[in-house]
């Protein structure tokens, strides 16, 4: 029998002239953004933040998108809600259909429910509260073939079983091993989804998961540790455009030479709260 090849591994050539799809994102203002507790490595309460600083950084993310082409819904935030700035974190959509969040740690849980308010109020119908703990976006990524699924940190093994069901996609468990990336997005970012074209940080993840993801995506592109360390994977692609912290300059030029665009954004004080651009935004897909 043949080795088994994941629907990547008969991919062509990377194609040099790629384009854009429009996008509907959702995020929400750090207008009460603040880090009085610690829930990641990447929090410390000791240190300051810069509220207007993170305010202009999160509007130029903002206006990025617009300009772009791409649609930015809003969501309120609330003043008991620091981390809601974090939107990707409060839902996973896909075709319309809303699985929500159940978050981790109490200081967010009430996130969930804002988030179910907002799809409700703007015409989502196919809404379902999960009954196991999954934080989002934070730990599922969506190619056109699978439903990639982070653990061992936040979410629980037993959420890939409930979105497979609700969404009727394949779900890969990839396992996360270094508290620093604690959720999927902060460890791998789709670059393509039609063309289930990734980019990830080995070393984030266990090795039998790293054998996964080279199976499943072999011509993948993979970050170093210093890019990785700053937060280069927590991005965001429309398929030309590829948005990142700017420190990860060593993702600049193997994203060129795959005919992306980065467009490198600084959020260098939301990345106190453990977050960067992908934090930021959840897709609203469909």
């Amino acid at each position: 029998m043949p080795p088994f090849r994941g629907p990547a591994a008969v991919r062509e050539e990377p194609q040099l002239n790629r384009d854009a799809t429009p996008r509907r994102y959702l995020m929400c203002a750090p207008t009460h953004f603040r880090v009085t507790y610690s829930i990641n490595p990447w929090m410390d309460p000791s240190k300051p933040v810069d509220l207007p600083l993170a305010q202009t950084q999160w509007e130029d993310l903002r206006d990025r998108y617009r300009s772009l082409g791409h649609t930015v819904e809003l969501l309120a935030p609330r003043p008991d809600l620091p981390d809601m700035v974090f939107a990707a974190n409060g839902a996973t959509v896909i075709d319309g259909r809303v699985l929500g969040a159940l978050f981790a740690y109490r200081e967010r849980f009430e996130e969930a429910e804002a988030h179910r308010d907002w799809f409700r109020e703007h015409g989502f119908t196919d809404i379902r509260e999960p009954d196991h703990v999954n934080e989002g976006e934070g730990d599922f990524a969506v190619t056109a073939s699978y439903l990639l699924a982070g653990r061992g940190f936040r979410s629980s093994p037993l959420s890939h079983d409930e979105a497979q069901e609700f969404f009727g996609l394949p779900v890969i468990g990839l396992d996360l091993v270094d508290p620093r990336y604690y959720h999927l997005d902060t460890a791998l970012c789709v670059l393509d989804a039609a063309a289930d074209e990734i980019m990830y940080y080995p070393d984030a993840f266990s090795p039998g998961s790293r054998a996964v993801l080279r199976r499943l995506f072999p011509d993948a592109l993979l970050a170093r540790e210093a890019d990785a360390a700053a937060f280069g994977l927590n991005s965001v692609s429309d398929g030309r455009h590829v948005l990142l912290p700017q420190a990860a300059t060593g993702l600049l030029d193997p994203l060129r030479d795959r005919g992306f665009e980065p467009v490198p954004m600084d959020l260098g004080e939301l990345l106190k709260g453990g977050g960067s651009v992908k934090c930021c935004t959840q897709e609203l897909r469909g």
